[in-house]
């Protein structure tokens, strides 16, 4: 099974930085926020990775190539703990360009030669889990289980206007229906859909065919999740874990906050912080 990356987009949310730097290489901490979905995948079982790229993210294909001249003097230093911080990740990795703006949708069907016909893990890095089991490795238990297609989700008990929302069929395991941004009080569920899907092949079949019958503007992935629901084909998992947003800077703060405290030297830097701060 492969993993695929979405990573095509502007980032515009935290300009001026993603100008010239782009939002899957912002850093929680010293570890750049699409290598916490590499180790995902990996941990998962998947050493296959595409990744969908568009122009200005020359800096991604570069973090996944070896870096001969820092590789040369840790070397020569028998510097062997800084060597394996620049060692490339341990996957295959392929990438496509998005040569346009086009939708997610249209971006998923740029992969679809190269996922064969085998169901593949979708992430969009703006959602970064934290905790075991991976959860690329829960979905993909959930398609052992189903043959389903699967969504990942986590309860919001508040408002979820600004999600998409599943609505739970009756055996708690398939998906009946799917709301994007819902009314307040129409909800059919708190359930909502974040950034990491697995899709089996007719999904990419689908999405086909609501492409070729697209008229204009950005094309989504939604034609072809509802045309997989309508059969009972898609299934959902309320993740186990811990999922850190990292789609708008305060999220992203919150995200750094939430991973640093889990490490005795950076929770100090913390906790002198807020002392400082309160005296």
């Amino acid at each position: 099974m492969k993993g695929v990356i979405v990573a095509a987009g502007y980032g515009t949310r935290f300009l001026p930085v993603t100008k010239t730097v782009p939002k899957e290489m912002l850093p929680l901490i010293t570890r750049p926020s699409i290598d916490f979905i590499i180790e995902e995948f990996v941990n998962a079982g998947i050493h296959e990775v595409i990744i969908i790229t568009s122009r200005r993210k020359k800096a991604l294909d570069d973090y996944f190539d070896h870096e001969a001249e820092l590789d040369s003097v840790f070397e020569r230093e028998g510097n062997t703990k800084k060597l394996k911080l620049v060692e490339p990740p341990q996957v295959q990795v392929s990438f496509v360009r998005q040569q346009a703006m086009r939708g997610t949708g249209h971006a998923l069907l740029l992969v679809k030669p190269l996922i064969g016909n085998e169901p593949c893990v979708v992430a969009y890095p703006d959602d970064i889990h934290i905790g075991a089991p991976p959860l690329a490795g829960q979905l993909i238990e959930m398609y052992e289980r189903t043959g389903c297609s699967v969504l990942a989700t986590v309860h919001e008990p508040g408002d979820v206007s600004r999600y998409g929302v599943v609505a739970p069929a009756a055996d708690g395991v398939h998906v009946s229906g799917f709301v994007e941004k819902p009314a307040p009080g129409s909800e059919p569920s708190h359930e909502v859909s974040i950034g990491r899907y697995l899709y089996t092949p007719e999904f990419f079949d689908y999405l086909e065919e609501g492409w070729n019958k697209h008229t204009g503007g950005e094309y989504y992935h939604l034609f072809a999740l509802n045309k997989l629901i309508a059969q009972g084909k898609v299934a959902w998992k309320a993740i186990e874990g811990i999922r850190l947003d990292t789609g708008e800077p305060a999220g992203y703060l919150e995200a750094i906050l939430t991973y640093a405290w889990d490490s005795p030297q950076y929770r100090t830097v913390i906790e002198r912080f807020i002392a400082q701060k309160k005296q």
